[in-house]
């Protein structure tokens, strides 16, 4: 039998951050320096040859404390960073739902935003003018529709963000940690999107630091510690794994 091919495959990936050492107050101050060759750096590696695949249909959970390289990695396969070493290999289209609201233009309205940020996943003005009626339903953001999003809470551009994100089901959906924003029934709602999604097929990557809400989207794991993978497999053996090394 033939060994499927993976729709996400992680290979030897490293991601390297150069750290400044000295203060500087103004931006002014600090190209001078850099300029100058004054400025002095510290290597921070966010992630340090992991290694992973994910199947095409699988949800798959990104765990750790804060700083373990989670949404780095996440990042990097979205294509948002681009690793130092290593490669990654992406088999489909993706639906970032990463820092929701980043691509928003906060002197435009939500009606404005919705084209914008279609055009920046790539859709056409027809395109979104067909989905116009419905982003707005799922967001339930009609009264505020002409209304400037510097004026919208952040709960308010989360669902705005995920509305548009998840309007085609893509193949590949990256969720970083969003279902931590807006109140509980919306939540819910977007709950539900996603497992219609996972149902007709896309594949799940899930960043969260709720037990709870991993063990209900995802089947398999994967533990992150300081940039290193310690652990992929089962959801269960993953948490295991994470609370045991969090108790020493």
């Amino acid at each position: 039998m033939k060994k499927e091919t993976p729709i996400i495959e992680v290979k030897n990936v490293s991601m390297r951050f150069n750290l400044a050492t000295e203060k500087t107050d103004t931006i002014k101050e600090y190209f001078v320096k850099l300029l100058k060759r004054q400025l002095m750096f510290n290597e921070f590696y966010a992630l340090k040859d992991v290694s992973l695949t994910v199947n095409r249909g699988e949800a798959v959970a990104l765990i750790g404390a804060n700083g373990s390289g989670k949404s780095t990695l996440l990042k990097c396969i979205a294509g948002v960073l681009y690793p130092t070493t290593g490669t990654i290999e992406v088999r489909g289209s993706i639906a970032p739902l990463i820092e929701l609201g980043a691509g928003f233009d906060p002197d435009l309205t939500a009606r404005e935003n919705i084209y914008l940020n279609g055009a920046v996943l790539g859709h056409e003005r027809k395109f979104m003018d067909e989905h116009f009626q419905s982003i707005v339903d799922f967001a339930e953001l009609w009264e505020f529709i002409d209304v400037p999003v510097k004026n919208f809470s952040s709960g308010m551009v989360a669902r705005l963000g995920f509305s548009i994100a998840t309007e085609v089901s893509a193949d590949i959906l990256v969720v970083d940690e969003i279902l931590s924003v807006g109140d509980f029934r919306f939540q819910q709602k977007c709950k539900e999107r996603m497992a219609n999604m996972m149902k007709g097929g896309t594949t799940l990557l899930f960043v969260s630091h709720s037990e709870e809400q991993v063990k209900e989207l995802c089947q398999k794991a994967v533990w992150l510690e300081h940039g290193v993978l310690q652990f992929s497999g089962s959801v269960d053996a993953a948490f295991e794994q994470y609370r045991e090394h969090a108790d020493l």
